[in-house]
């Protein structure tokens, strides 16, 4: 009877966590913000009482992987590269200096609350926070579909999927020198942080080649389905193993992700959906949870309410462009508009709160003063800056009209032609208007006609008119990208 009830509870949970959803996208705000606040009114006043952090954390660990390498899988190296040096250095430098600038600010804030607490545990607080969440970045920028300038979309989009790394590392060792009353042994922890970036990138990008090798080798195709249970297992264990050999499970399996994301796989299309898919159910588990472990009451507390305000505010409006600034200040291709973006899109959601549930596992006396913090925080970085993301971006004229697809197609990976869709303009017509007099090679082929909300296939003599979707595919895709340059189509978008 308590696992029919247990069902029951979670099937309701789950459901009214997708109406929430349904209504953050009509309203503009964070999905992930009404998964928090769907997981806060039914844990008041214990209407369904969860308070296992041991059970979080462990969720939070498996979301964690999960929405990193199906974020990193949905990145493609070619959009990162141009961005890579300053990305990285906002996942590690801006990490670090958003740690310590919030730290200072609480040691200066807390006499003023009559909060009683030391410089280690203050920099402890401000560590769990000082990453970007890749959960509520991901979410946000890709439901948003509005395409930003200056390759901003990947520039945040990389550094909120390698820096929790960097904030683990940081947490994990205050942590540790809180628990056993040590001193900070500055030399120990930059050979540690070092030691685990490395064997975490390398791992994470071998672990990424033999799982490509592993899917495209093992013939299961008599029941594709279990290419989604072997892809899950090898990223799995490519965090559990790394971790194991004191690398950083979080930055290999991130980069695994991005590895299996630009190499060929088959199965790709099904691969993607269900990681899809499997990524918004554990966000919105991992959501309802920790929404679940907090008491309302105690976010009420002035000491709390208070702190989390200032740390908000001052997070939103000062450190966070503060490291931003000073990260991307040898990098001249941003504008001044392009980093006031960057410093804006600093969100905080999950990640934060998973990480303020260490202390409170390792013992650690003022441990949930810390998480009602955190989780306090995060909600005000989802309500300010979660709900404001694109109308930054457009008040800042950062923003474009992403292009959306009119053809929607599920190429079998094995077929080496590539799909392509383009839009009929005049200039392309200045030859003739009908399909005959668009000259195009042997290797290329029109093969459908978007037009008015129809679609069908054109003939040699079917007119065509400016505003017209052309299917086309091609065996030589170089080729057609220079013809069609020729005949003045300035974007292509690739199916």
């Amino acid at each position: 009877m308590l696992s029919v009830n247990f069902l029951i509870l979670g099937a309701l949970l789950l459901f009214v966590a997708v109406l929430a959803s349904k209504a953050a996208y009509r309203l503009g705000a964070p999905a992930l913000l009404l998964f928090l606040g769907v997981g806060m009114i039914f844990g008041y006043n214990d209407f369904v009482p969860f308070h296992s952090t041991d059970f979080a954390e462990f969720i939070g660990m498996i979301a964690l992987c999960i929405i990193l390498f199906s974020g990193g899988m949905d990145t493609k190296f070619s959009d990162i590269r141009p961005v890579l040096a300053p990305g990285l250095v906002m996942a590690t430098v801006g990490v670090v200096l958003t740690a310590l600038f919030v730290g200072g600010f609480i040691l200066i804030l807390a006499p003023f609350l009559g909060v009683e607490i030391a410089a280690p545990m203050a920099i402890l607080l401000a560590a769990t926070m000082s990453s970007t969440d890749s959960a509520s970045v991901f979410s946000i920028l890709r439901t948003k579909k509005q395409g930003l300038m200056q390759n901003l979309r990947p520039l945040l989009e990389l550094e909120s999927g390698s820096n929790d790394p960097m904030a683990y590392i940081l947490t994990v060792m205050l942590v540790g020198i809180i628990a056993n009353d040590t001193d900070l042994d500055i030399l120990n922890a930059v050979v540690t942080f070092f030691i685990q970036m490395i064997v975490g990138g390398v791992l994470g990008y071998g672990f990424g080649r033999v799982t490509v090798w592993i899917i495209n080798r093992i013939n299961i195709r008599s029941n594709p389905s279990l290419y989604s249970v072997l892809l899950l297992a090898c990223a799995f264990f490519t965090y559990a193993l790394t971790t194991r050999v004191y690398g950083n499970g979080y930055l290999a399996i991130y980069i695994a992700g991005l590895v299996v994301g630009n190499y060929r796989i088959v199965y790709r299309s099904m691969l993607t959906t269900f990681f899809d898919s499997f990524t918004l159910l554990l966000q919105i588990v991992l959501f309802l949870v920790l929404g679940l472990m907090v008491d309302i009451h105690e976010l009420l507390k002035p000491e709390v309410f208070l702190m989390a305000i200032g740390i908000g505010t001052f997070m939103i409006l000062f450190a966070r462009p503060l490291s931003t600034f000073i990260c991307l200040a040898p990098f001249r291709n941003f504008s001044t508009k392009a980093r006031v973006y960057v410093s804006w899109v600093g969100l905080r959601g999950a990640v934060p709160i998973i990480f303020a549930l260490y202390p409170i596992t390792n013992g650690i006396e003022g441990a949930d003063y810390i998480f009602n913090v955190v989780f306090l925080v995060t909600i005000i970085s989802l309500v300010v800056q979660g709900t404001t993301v694109s109308g930054m971006a457009n008040w800042l004229k950062l923003s474009y009209e992403e292009p959306q697809r009119t053809f929607k197609l599920t190429v079998p990976d094995h077929i080496r032609s590539e799909f392509s869709e383009i839009e009929v303009n005049a200039s392309m017509l200045q030859n003739g208007d009908t399909l005959k007099d668009i000259k195009l090679s042997g290797h290329t082929l029109i093969v459908m006609v978007h037009r008015n909300g129809n679609y069908f296939v054109p003939r040699g003599f079917t007119q065509l008119f400016p505003g017209d979707k052309l299917l086309v595919v091609s065996d030589n895709n170089e080729e057609m990208l220079k013809q069609v340059e020729a005949l003045g189509i300035k974007h292509v978008m690739k199916i």
